[in-house]
């Protein structure tokens, strides 16, 4: 991203100087039993179109998931990988008409194509712009400044006593038996900082759809972001001496790779990761992202509802092994529980186009599904940060992850109104977003789990909540001062849109 208010991904860019029901078991609308056939009626298919990737969502388990192939396949598709765990089908075709085709097919509830650009073409969008870097001067001064009971950086770190973690680090620095999974554009975990906690058996890289083990795979390429690298560290930067400490620096991190070389966190790349982090020990998933090319997609369009459907899928799929999705409410400064929206940036990977949506029809995804814990994201003074989204009944918890310093400005001896944490190459860097509030909850949330192992997610969640500093309105809200005002909060001071339950506490995390 490139400027302030940028809808890109979950990290906010700041000039220099300062993230539907599944539906099992139902026929697509409108169709009846007669009309579905084990495969699509035989016509020509093409096959000199754009090659296009596509989920196709199957009813009725494994025996339904091998008849749909066959009809993928007279369609004019070729399976990539299919999840028969969740009924998700990974596709790709040259068959402009592929969609259409299949959905026809017994036993298909949905398909649709996950991008609008071939898979051919590489776009130019970033995640985490607007990087602001660590001075040598504010590194220096940082490390005189800490005590024998902080890491060098720390001092710089006006997160940490903003949710009190460093008070709940003198209780405990969470389990080595609770994995945070980074769904996100991969980890450095050669990271001093990371590497004494990193998991490579729980890592992979699934931007294909399928996921890739060889050894390295989920970390970031050189000249791609940064981003899953610093959100490793906010959650569990090992508290060893030196840099930054994390939310719980005793638990482990995987990294579960899903962004394309040029940022984009498509459908089957989501799907994959969150079927892999349920199926590999992850306890808690960050998700600093929305799931492209659509920042909202609509349960009314039959492409946008097939991509809603397979990552609903995969999160449930997920959270009934015991997984809990932790995800960023987004930049953009939407009140997600208006009546209406104007997206103008969708679909991102090829022309995007000005449309009214309702958030009601049309999700956010990952942050709107249900079960999955939305975060807000505050600055140094506990406010709403100024880019973050809001809406009641959609917000369910709020955490530090920056703002302008001029809006919201630290107290001594911090001295920059972002988010310190790790970057690529061993170094430390200063991010904005939502995406960095994220990763403090999961961060949070780790704690919780464990000081209670045997928590289901349900339970975890409701503690999350319970535990939170319950924050009013802030009403009237002018974060610039300028006179007019930028949001309006609604609700009371146990749950409003602005922070949800409230601010996250890592020290009631580790006592109660």
């Amino acid at each position: 991203m490139a400027h302030l208010g940028s809808r890109r991904g979950r990290a906010l860019a700041l000039p220099v100087g300062l993230a539907l029901t599944a539906s099992l078991g139902f026929l697509p609308s409108g169709a009846s039993a007669a009309e579905l056939s084990d495969a699509p009626a035989a016509t020509a298919v093409a096959t000199d179109g754009p090659k296009l990737s596509y989920v196709v969502n199957v009813d009725g388990g494994r025996s339904a998931a091998k008849s749909v192939k066959k009809a993928i396949a007279a369609a004019g598709g070729t399976v990539v990988v299919s999840y028969d765990q969740i009924g998700v089908i990974v596709v790709h075709s040259q068959n402009p008409d592929f969609a259409q085709q299949v959905r026809k097919a017994r036993g298909v509830v949905s398909a649709g194509a996950t991008r609008t650009a071939p898979l051919s073409v590489q776009g130019d969008k970033s995640v985490g712009g607007g990087t602001q870097e660590l001075t040598e001067a504010e590194a220096k001064a940082a490390a005189a400044r800490a005590t024998d009971e902080q890491d060098a950086l720390e001092p710089l770190q006006w997160d940490l006593p903003a949710i009190k973690a460093d008070k709940a680090h003198q209780r405990t620095l969470g389990s080595k038996r609770v994995t945070v999974g980074v769904i996100d554009t991969g980890v450095d975990d050669t990271h001093p900082d990371l590497a004494p906690n990193f998991d490579a058996k729980a890592s992979a890289n699934c931007v294909s759809g399928k996921p890739d083990t060889t050894p390295g795979s989920w970390r970031p390429n050189p000249g791609e972001s940064d981003h899953g690298t610093h959100v490793a560290g906010t959650i569990a930067a090992a508290k060893n001496g030196i840099g930054i400490t994390g939310v719980a620096p005793g638990v482990k991190l995987s990294g579960i790779k899903v962004s394309t070389p040029d940022g984009f966190f498509y459908t089957e790349a989501v799907v994959c990761g969150f079927v892999w982090a349920a199926e590999h020990g992850v306890d808690i998933t960050n998700n600093s992202y929305y799931t492209d090319p659509w920042m909202f997609a609509c349960k009314n369009d039959a492409d946008q509802k097939a991509l809603i459907e397979a990552v609903t899928r995969a999160t449930r799929y997920a959270e009934r092994k015991g997984t809990v999705n932790v995800a960023a409410a987004g930049n953009s400064k939407f009140d997600l529980a208006a009546d209406s929206i104007v997206d103008d940036s969708s679909p991102n990977d090829s022309t995007p186009g000005g449309r009214t949506i309702d958030p009601k029809v049309c999700l956010d995804y990952p942050a709107m599904l249900p079960g999955v814990v939305t975060v807000s994201a505050t600055g140094a003074k506990d406010l709403k940060a100024s880019y973050s989204n809001y809406g009641l009944g959609v917000i369910d918890v709020a955490a530090p992850g920056g703002d302008r310093t001029a809006y919201q400005t630290p107290d001594a001896p911090a001295v920059n109104g972002l988010i310190l944490s790790t970057t690529v190459n061993g170094g430390y860097n200063y991010k904005g977003g939502t995406s960095m509030a994220s990763p403090h909850a999961a961060g949070v949330l780790a704690l919780i789990k464990s000081k209670h192992p045997s928590a289901s997610p349900a339970a975890l969640k409701a503690l999350l909540y319970a535990q939170a500093d319950k924050r009013a309105c802030t009403n009237p809200y002018d974060i610039d001062a300028d006179g007019k005002i930028d949001a309006v909060c609604e609700g009371g001071k146990n749950k409003n849109g602005f922070y949800g339950a409230g601010l996250i506490d890592a020290l009631d995390a580790v006592r109660w």
